[in-house]
């Protein structure tokens, strides 16, 4: 006899299904392995005087208190949440006197009659439902550890109130929502109620009495054979899993005998009829399409569309560092300067900010202060002059680096500007920043101990002020010194009507600049400018690496 393959994974399975957990079907196949049935299926023996028969070995039937080859195997078909009475509740629910509670009464008259017909499909093989007491104290006496004596923690009692089996309570789907969102002052029964998860759940057992014939019905000899619990989502936990191609489930009775029991749990529910799931198909559909049909009602039809010809531009920012400065205890103040033109922003917005004060910490070469500080604004551009003398003009964010000492003075670290991406999406900025310098030493003796230093008056100086009308602005005299940097990361968001466009006039728009209709001039002004500075480096780091006799003219005549 080929030896058996026991299957020793009992852990769960998790299943998910659509189709309607009624429709769940089991097939439970229960047999007794002992030296009796491998003798059974022994090979006789050849008889001779050195031979013993082995039948001398195979214990009687009324010695083993087993009953012939029809107790041994057992095979149950068994649905979802289908009642299989044991010996033992048989013998209860006859008797009427015995039953207290409206479920005792029922299972009374289900026992009668089957006693009517004669005839039970199930000895040993039986359930407990969803009903049962045995489902509730299974799930109230659950252990959590290993330990004999197992003290309950404020978890496990707070939780022993709380019901998850039942699905009494289930609301109604795509209702309005009635209660307050917050509640300020819970009570007990809120608490109890609302803290955890309550996923309605529905549990069910399959069992085994595993007592020697004419034993039936004791408690000690039941047996879990498998655990199913079902939750309103449509998910299935099965423990253990179906058997499938494993091999066989293996019980070791406990007493003197210690007897062999094995089993298998095979899923033999139908499947549906290609009609059915086409009309089920057919079903989702719809209800996919009225819930959709209810999120746009949530949603409304009121959603802000920016008029024809307008762009609005929403960033939300971040200043994330700044490194390379030469004092401690860094803050950066900043703001974004809208163009005067065509330019606009919410009355109450605020486009400045100040960060907190940082350390910093040495990276490598340099000093490093983390600020991570977020900040957020929109603004709007309008545009209706089409001509080359109405390019539009994009808003610059300046920023100002100061530190603090222990004396609460502060010193001007540095000034920089940068101009906001005009391409949508994530960037990082890097601006390097300048302060202006006093020639001499005593300007830097005083700056060290006294704080303080030259400072600008309006900021816009940085960049190109946003009141200067002339065709150039001059810095001629201005000393200044090159400081640190800050890092700003960007998100930009671009909202306007010239994006609802067809795609194939999208592929060839490569900023903002583009999607407007009619401001496409200064984009090709900027990229010609790119690739001309790009082929002037290019020629700049040709010559420095040609010898210098080749370069001198006088170096040329002289050979």
């Amino acid at each position: 006899m080929a030896e058996t393959v026991w299957n020793t994974d009992t852990g769960e399975a998790v299943y998910r299904s659509r189709d309607p957990v009624r429709n769940l079907r089991l097939r439970v196949h229960l047999q007794r392995i002992t030296s009796r049935n491998f003798l059974h299926n022994q090979p006789a023996a050849q008889r001779g005087k050195d031979l013993i028969d082995l039948a001398t070995f195979r214990p009687h039937p009324a010695s083993s208190g087993h009953r012939p080859d029809e107790e041994e195997e057992e095979e149950v078909l068994i649905g979802w949440q289908e009642k299989l009475f044991s010996q033992f509740e048989v013998e209860l629910y006859q008797n009427e006197a015995a039953c207290q509670s409206p479920l005792d009464h029922q299972y009374h008259q289900e026992i009668l009659k089957l006693e009517d017909v004669g005839r039970r499909k199930n000895r040993r093989i039986f359930t407990y439902t969803d009903s049962d007491r045995y489902t509730n104290l299974e799930e109230h006496c659950q252990k959590m550890t290993t330990a004999t004596k197992e003290l309950p923690s404020f978890l496990v009692e707070r939780m022993a109130n709380v019901r998850r089996r039942r699905q009494d309570r289930r609301g109604t789907e795509g209702g309005i929502l009635k209660s307050r969102i917050v509640t300020w002052e819970p009570s007990e029964e809120f608490i109890r109620n609302n803290h955890v998860i309550n996923t309605p759940l529905q549990t069910m057992y399959i069992m085994a009495d595993l007592g020697p014939y004419g034993k039936l019905g004791y408690k000690n000899y039941e047996h879990v054979l498998c655990i199913l619990k079902v939750d309103s989502n449509g998910v299935i936990t099965v423990k253990p899993d179906f058997t499938g191609l494993k091999g066989p489930y293996r019980i070791e009775s406990e007493g003197e005998k210690q007897e062999l029991w094995s089993y298998t749990i095979h899923n033999v529910s139908s499947l549906a009829q290609p009609e059915e799931e086409a009309r089920e198909q057919r079903m989702f559909k719809d209800l996919y399409g009225r819930h959709k049909e209810y999120l746009s009602s949530l949603v409304g039809t009121d959603f802000e569309m920016t008029v024809p010809g307008a762009l609005r531009l929403f960033v939300n920012g971040e200043v994330v560092s700044a490194q390379g400065y030469e004092y401690d205890n860094l803050y950066v103040h900043f703001f974004v300067e809208l163009p005067t033109t065509k330019w606009s922003g919410p009355a109450l917005q605020q486009l400045s900010g100040i960060t907190q004060t940082c350390a910093t910490r040495s990276l490598g070469m340099d000093k490093v202060a983390y600020f991570s500080y977020p900040f957020t604004f929109e603004a709007s551009f309008l545009h209706e002059d089409e001509s080359a003398e109405a390019l539009p003009e994009w808003p610059v964010l300046y920023c100002e680096v100061l530190s603090l000492d222990y004396w609460q003075r502060y010193r001007v670290e540095g000034y920089g500007a940068v101009v906001l991406p005009a391409t949508p999406g994530f960037h990082t900025l890097t601006v390097p920043t300048w302060r202006p310098r006093e020639p001499g030493t005593v300007a830097e003796l005083r700056r060290f101990f006294i704080g303080g230093s030259l400072e600008l008056e309006d900021l816009s100086y940085v960049h190109i002020p946003g009141t200067f009308k002339g065709e150039r602005l001059s810095r001629f005299g201005l000393r200044t010194e090159t400081t640190g940097s800050v890092t700003f990361r960007l998100h930009c968001l671009q909202q306007s009507r010239a994006f609802m466009e067809s795609s194939s006039l999208r592929k060839r728009m490569r900023s903002v600049l583009d999607r407007l209709d009619g401001f496409s001039q200064q984009s090709s002004i900027h990229n010609v400018l790119e690739a001309f500075h790009r082929a002037r480096r290019r020629m700049q780091e040709a010559r420095e690496s040609l010898p210098q006799d080749l370069v001198s003219p006088s170096g040329a005549t002289a050979s």
